[in-house]
């Protein structure tokens, strides 16, 4: 288990990560501190952790709208026997972005 330091809004936060995805979580801190520093343009005066809310806010708007694509997509696609192995890929990959999600989200909360 590997332990990394993130900053976001110039404050580090100790995170535990399985080894070798220490630069995915610093990437995803990255997301984190830009839509963080879009809400503090948007709306300047917010707390710290009304700024963080605001960035999450931001980030799930984007996934939802991802996801809305996806299924809209995939509606629109025959799909074949043949196609299953495809399916399965995109389906594993929005199974780790949720995972990812929840990974955070959990992280947000206990700092």
């Amino acid at each position: 288990m590997a332990e990394i330091m993130l900053q976001i809004m110039g404050r580090p936060y100790p995170i535990r990560c399985r080894d070798g995805e220490e630069a995915h979580l610093t990437h995803l801190a990255g997301m984190i501190e830009q839509k963080a520093r879009e809400a503090q343009q948007s709306t300047p005066g917010l707390t710290e952790v009304r700024t963080l809310l605001f960035a999450a806010l931001f980030l799930a708007d984007e996934l939802g709208d991802l996801k809305r694509e996806v299924a809209g997509r995939q509606a629109q696609l025959p799909l074949g026997d043949e196609d299953e192995p495809g399916v399965r890929a995109v389906e594993a990959l929005a199974q780790r972005i949720e995972k990812l999600r929840v990974t955070l989200a959990a992280s947000a909360a206990d700092a």
